[in-house]
């Protein structure tokens, strides 16, 4: 038996990025692990800036996600504006940059994905490195001093994340010990769990089903936006319904 702390996730919109180009902003159908990972150190003030603490983070613990509702897939359409490097070669902003190109822009369409009406449930746990005991983690979840998303900015969450300390063997187990009884009253959700997404670590027995998957969602340095590539664990909970196949 372990610590864990389970925490809910729900919003309207959210964004959860995957191998990015330029021009294209993709989206996963689950929050991997560098979002679970940020949303905690936003919860707890950490800048992304500091390396260290960043690492420390990143290091300390285990985490694991159980999809209640993946949502529908929505494609935005921006316009930006590209400078041509030989007008501007290493700037220090944006502005400098569109500064020192003058006329000499191209005007491109990207593409950003999200996910509607999305509602999950996250489980981290304690490594031998961690900084923070789960209560300080609960504590920062109920009063975060950096405002949540869930991805962009433009993604708010619907419900407060009621984050929740259980003993359990492995996070599929912590998952079934806690009630989301709350959430479903407020959202007015009956979604039962369909896959649960664990470090190898999660999980101590695997069910009949499980697979791994690779995901480029290990957090490296968080002010470049560098990721690592990880196998992530992919348990079956029960099969999906009509209209909740990943799309």
């Amino acid at each position: 038996m372990r610590p864990h702390l389970v925490f809910s996730l729900a919003a309207p919109l959210a964004a959860f990025g995957d191998l990015a180009g330029h021009e294209r902003r993709g989206g996963t159908t689950w929050p991997g692990r560098s979002a679970i990972l940020g949303l905690i150190g936003a919860a707890l003030g950490i800048d992304r800036s500091d390396r260290d603490i960043q690492s420390a983070l990143a290091e300390g613990y285990g985490v694991a996600v159980q999809t209640r509702s993946m949502g529908a897939p929505l494609r935005d359409y921006h316009t930006t504006q590209t400078i041509p490097t030989a007008k501007a070669r290493r700037p220090s902003t944006r502005a400098a940059a569109l500064a020192a190109a003058g006329r000499s822009v191209n005007t491109v369409i990207t593409i950003r994905e999200y996910r509607t009406d999305v509602a999950f449930d996250a489980a981290v746990w304690p490594r031998q490195a961690a900084r923070w005991d789960l209560e300080e983690l609960a504590t920062a979840l109920h009063q975060p001093v950096y405002t949540l998303w869930l991805g962009r900015k433009s993604c708010p969450l619907a419900a407060p994340l009621r984050p929740r300390l259980v003993q359990a063997e492995d996070a599929v187990a912590a998952f079934g010990a806690v009630d989301p009884g709350l959430l479903d009253e407020e959202l007015g959700l009956d979604r039962a769990p369909v896959s649960i997404a664990a470090d190898l670590d999660g999980v101590a027995d695997l069910p009949l089903g499980t697979y791994r998957q690779r995901r480029w969602d290990e957090p490296g340095d968080r002010e470049t936006w560098q990721f690592a590539a990880r196998e992530v664990l992919i348990v079956p909970v029960r099969a999906p319904a009509p209209g909740e196949a990943e799309k």
